[in-house]
């Protein structure tokens, strides 16, 4: 663990909060310092949640550390009980309530309550928010069912014929990436191939939906950072096949209708036609050559920028300059996506090594977190917000979805709209003496290389060669949607030349070059 601004996952006790925010009739005990209760904030402020979250704290202050902390775990446990009336507890520490070593949940087991307590061990100094959000879950799932597992051996039984077959979507969660539209998509897409949905969890869901998870014929693993584990188990103890493609995008979302196809033993062919989406006929059409080819930088967590890359470079005909992931959990699986792609992965979880990667590498477009959107704009490049963690503007009133034939849709609208914009800002400028021509003009709403805005690619400090003034006020002359391919040209063809400052006549120079 180290300090730091930002940070894409908190420790795991707040992914144990956004699943118990996500479920309806369990509590959660966390023991935890004043300081440490914020989830409020979290989901009622960012996520705009209407009510709540299942969450309790034994609020422990400076004062308290030299009596008896565990005393006021057993209070705090029991007045939950008693006030909110759960099916399920579940008892946790913070970060800071770990070095204390009060083992709250096994405190809570041995007070007799009324209710099961489901402990949590979150050892916030090696693991992060989305490991917990994925122990919690696992540990409350196999918690309700193991009692009900078959004996070891024993055939899963037949389907009913008499019914539809059925899946559970299991990993939408409190402050996921746009998880409320995902699942309405999927139940449309497995209707419209002859499939049920039996349990959602474990965003809606309650204890008693948890048990009726074995009924269904397989699950669908939609978002593996939180459901992967308890898939897993779900396999092995009740032999449940799981479907774990990931339907973002029209291949995608073909795949897992195939996937599912062969699970359930249905015929998906009538589902698979690539109209049901707009984004394959937009791709193909003349507007979208001015795309194509178009560099784009993809950070994100790993199910979310895998996504991204195989859209942007078999859907929309970009070319991925960088892949990476704060999800270390998927760090194999997006090194493998990122060598197909001819780039190396960017494995952290600083943003700072983010941004300097951006830097260095002057994407023409950015798919990532709002980290990265923060980033983007600081440097000028567009951007679009594709992975959690995000703001409130990321939580949209409207339906929008990132996975299914209508994910897709909203894929290449959000996507494709910062660089069309571009173009029609460049467009409108050409009349309205704007900064691309005029210096003293108001700056562009699209902030890069405007009067006094940062360099697009971090500075002139950072390069090899040097600009002179002049050289400087030409280049902005340069249409901004290919000033940078521009800048990169002149100075590959300037330390070609072995020139140490690149004037008027070297950028003339270059684009005759480059102009043959």
């Amino acid at each position: 663990m180290e300090l730091t601004l930002w940070t894409y996952e908190g420790p795991p006790h707040v992914g144990a909060m956004r699943v118990a925010t996500s479920m309806e009739d369990v509590h959660l005990v966390l023991h935890a310092p004043q300081g440490d209760t914020y989830a409020d904030l979290l989901f009622t402020m960012i996520e705009r949640r209407a009510s709540r979250p299942n969450v309790s704290y034994t609020t422990f202050q400076a004062r308290d550390l030299g009596g008896d902390t565990a005393g006021l775990t057993k209070t705090a446990v029991r007045e939950a009980c008693e006030r909110f009336r759960p099916q399920v507890l579940l008892v946790g520490e913070s970060c800071t309530a770990e070095l204390i070593q009060d083992q709250p949940g096994a405190l809570a087991q041995g007070m007799d309550l009324p209710v099961p307590v489901v402990p949590l061990e979150l050892p916030a100094y090696s693991k992060k928010e989305n490991w917990g959000a994925s122990e919690t879950f696992y540990r409350l799932v196999r918690a309700l069912l193991a009692p009900l597992a078959p004996p070891p051996g024993q055939e899963r039984p037949e389907p009913v014929e008499s019914r539809r077959p059925r899946a559970n979507l299991l990993g939408p969660s409190a402050l996921g990436f746009r998880c409320r539209d995902d699942v309405e998509e999927v139940r449309r897409l497995l209707d419209s191939v002859g499939i049920d949905v039996g349990v959602v969890a474990p965003e809606g869901a309650s204890p008693e939906d948890l048990l009726r998870i074995p009924e269904a014929d397989f699950n669908v693993c939609l978002y593996p950072e939180v459901a992967r584990t308890a898939c897993s188990w779900l396999a092995r103890t009740f032999g449940m096949p799981t479907v774990e493609a990931c339907p973002i995008g029209v291949g995608a979302t073909r795949d897992f209708l195939r996937e599912v196809g062969r699970c359930a033993g249905v015929d998906v062919d009538a589902a698979l036609a690539p109209e049901r989406s707009r984004l394959p006929w937009y791709s193909r059409s003349v507007d979208s050559t001015y795309l194509t080819g178009k560099r784009v930088f993809i950070f994100g967590d790993g199910t979310h920028a895998l996504a991204a890359s195989r859209v942007a470079r078999e859907e929309l005909g970009f070319t991925v300059v960088g892949l990476g992931t704060y999800s270390r959990e998927r760090a194999r699986e997006v090194r493998a996506e990122a060598e197909a792609c001819g780039v190396e992965a960017l494995i952290t979880d600083d943003y700072l090594d983010v941004e300097a990667r951006i830097a260095e590498l002057r994407p023409e477009l950015v798919l990532g977190t709002q980290m990265e959107r923060h980033v983007a704009k600081r440097l000028g490049i567009p951007c679009a917000v594709i992975s959690a963690p995000v703001h409130v503007q990321d939580f949209p009133a409207r339906y929008s979805p990132q996975m299914g034939f209508e994910g897709a849709n909203v894929l290449f609208d959000t996507w494709i709209h910062p660089l069309m914009m571009g173009l029609e800002e460049h467009l409108l400028g050409m009349f309205r003496e704007d900064f691309e021509f005029h210096d003293g003009a108001a700056p562009s709403h699209l902030g890069g290389d405007a009067p006094g805005a940062p360099e697009q690619d971090g500075g002139e400090q950072d390069r090899a060669v040097a600009w002179d003034p002049e050289a400087s006020a030409e280049l902005r002359k340069v249409p901004f949607f290919v000033r940078g391919k521009a800048r990169r040209n002149t100075e590959q063809f300037a330390q070609a030349q072995g020139l140490g400052t690149i004037t008027v006549e070297t950028l003339y120079d270059a684009k005759a070059h480059f102009g043959r």
